[in-house]
C-alpha cells in the first residue's frame, strides 16, 4: 500500500494511536517501571513477522524473518541487561525495517496496512521510551525533584537494572 494514500495515512494514524494506548496504559499500570517492559514489546513486534509468513506458508519468508526476528530479540536481551538506549535504536530499526516491507519486500501473509501501521507503532513506541530514559536521567541528575516514592529516587542494589518510569 503506497504510504501517501487513505489507508496508509489511517494506517499510520492506528499504529500511532495504539503505541500511545500501550505507553499510556503501561505507565498508569506501572509496567514501564519494570526495565522489561519495553524489550519485551521489542521482541513481539519482531516475531510479527515471522507470524505472518508462517500464516502464508511461506518456508521462503520464514527463515529470513526468523533471523531477522532472532537480530532484534538479541538487541532486546542486550538492551534490558546493558543499556535500555539499545531497545530505543532496536524499535526505531524495527520501524525503518518496516519500510523495507511497505516499498516491496514480500512476505506471504503480511495485511497491506501493516508495515504502515508497524512502522508507525514502532517509531512512537522508541520515541516514548527515549523519553522516559531522558526523563529519568534528568531526575536521577536532579536533587531537587521530588520523586513520588523513595524507590523511585534510589539507585539500583549490585547493578541491578533500574525502571524506566517515574
Amino acid at each position: 500500500m503506497p504510504h501517501g494514500t487513505r489507508e496508509g495515512i489511517v494506517s499510520y494514524i492506528i499504529g500511532i494511536a495504539t503505541a500511545a494506548l500501550v505507553a499510556l496504559l503501561g505507565s498508569v499500570a506501572g509496567f514501564d517501571r519494570e526495565r522489561g517492559f519495553y524489550p519485551a514489546i521489542l521482541m513481539v513486534v519482531a516475531s510479527y513477522y515471522v507470524l505472518f509468513a508462517a500464516i502464508g506458508d511461506s518456508a521462503n519468508s520464514l527463515w529470513p524473518e526468523a533471523m531477522v526476528m532472532a537480530a532484534f530479540v538479541v538487541t532486546a536481551v542486550l538492551g534490558f541487561r546493558r543499556n535500555l538506549w539499545l531497545v530505543v535504536v532496536g524499535l526505531a530499526a524495527h520501524g525503518i525495517l518496516d519500510l523495507f516491507h511497505a516499498s516491496g519486500t514480500v512476505t506471504p501473509g503480511v495485511p497491506a496496512w501493516w508495515p504502515a501501521f508497524c512502522l508507525a507503532f514502532d517509531i512512537s513506541a522508541a520515541a516514548y521510551c527515549a523519553y522516559l530514559l531522558l526523563w529519568r536521567a534528568g531526575k536521577a541528575g536532579s536533587p531537587d525533584r521530588r520523586c513520588r516514592r523513595t524507590a523511585d529516587c534510589e539507585a539500583p542494589q549490585h547493578g541491578a537494572p533500574a525502571g524506566l518510569h517515574p
